[in-house]
């Protein structure tokens, strides 16, 4: 039997998706009610960080013990993988002890080659190339709030970087159309642009992406591992703060989401963190839910 993974988001079918969101609405429902639900006893969730993370790790943590389960933490400087041991070795000792294994690295490449060599699932919790259980949060969020996404217009305002590759993958898969607005130089990858085909459509002016948008999203200007680049991407991308004003442009139903952590007076305003059109909150708490029905998924026969 095929052993299942999830790296991106095309590594579902859309029924698969759209399954996973609803599931993720299911189990925040129980576990509001306080419905103890623990079908993942005695299994085991190994989480790698290369990269620092608040939200991914402490939503995966939690998850797996409201599911019944452990994780460990692993940081490459408490591994042999911070001594150099090869991927594959660590991919192979790994998975003989645990049940999954959830990476956060750098490049998209150390995914691959640890999901080649394990006997269990492998989960993207960030690489430098896309950030698939994001997105699993975002659609929840949308759903919840909005209903379904297929149809929509979508804006992304800002880097065209991990995030916004993921949701290149996530109009094709959800069916919207996507305004990514950025200066030129930092778009999207081209890879993925030619995936989404006329689904994209990639823009310099923030105001033209955002008119008659359902959902406007941004992220950081500088993303970890890109600090050197801070001042001058500063400077280039002053003209892409979403505002409260900006979203006055969308759609009268749009929602406001940003992945965080904020620079608040940066990608976006102040104001807007708490302008009641942004969801940000309900977007962060429903990682726990949405990573727990893909943990699910993944596990549960």
């Amino acid at each position: 039997m095929t052993t299942r993974h999830f790296l991106s988001l095309m590594d579902c079918s859309e029924a698969e998706l759209i399954g996973l969101i609803k599931r993720g609405i299911e189990l925040k429902s129980l576990h509001r009610q306080g419905v103890v639900y623990e079908p993942l006893k005695n299994r085991v969730l190994g989480m790698i960080f290369e990269k620092a993370s608040t939200r991914t790790r402490v939503s995966f943590e939690a998850g797996m013990i409201h599911l019944g389960g452990q994780a460990i933490f692993l940081s490459p400087r408490d591994t042999q993988l911070g001594r150099g041991e090869p991927i594959e070795d660590s991919a192979r000792v790994l998975s003989s002890m645990c049940d999954a294994i959830m990476i956060r690295t750098f490049a998209h490449s150390t995914l691959e080659t640890f999901a080649q060599y394990s006997k269990v699932p492998i989960i993207n919790g960030l690489s430098d190339d896309l950030h698939p259980c994001q997105l699993l949060a975002d659609m929840q969020t949308y759903l919840e709030h909005r209903g379904p996404i297929k149809g929509k217009t979508v804006a992304w305002i800002g880097d065209g970087n991990n995030m916004c590759n993921t949701f290149i993958q996530a109009a094709i898969q959800f069916d919207f159309q996507l305004r990514v607005a950025c200066p030129e130089g930092y778009e999207p990858s081209a890879q993925f642009l030619e995936q989404a085909g006329d689904r994209v459509t990639v823009m310099r002016d923030p105001m033209e992406a955002v008119a008659g948008a359902h959902l406007v999203n941004t992220d950081v200007w500088a993303s970890m591992g890109q600090e050197d680049e801070a001042e001058a991407r500063l400077k280039q991308f002053a003209p892409y703060q979403v505002t409260p004003a900006m979203l006055d442009a969308a759609d009268e139903s749009v929602l406001f989401m940003h992945c965080l952590p904020a620079h608040r007076g940066e990608e976006v305003s102040d104001e807007l963190m708490d302008d009641p059109r942004s969801v940000v909150w309900d977007q962060a708490e429903n990682r726990l839910h949405a990573q727990k029905a893909l943990v699910e998924f993944l596990l549960v026969e």
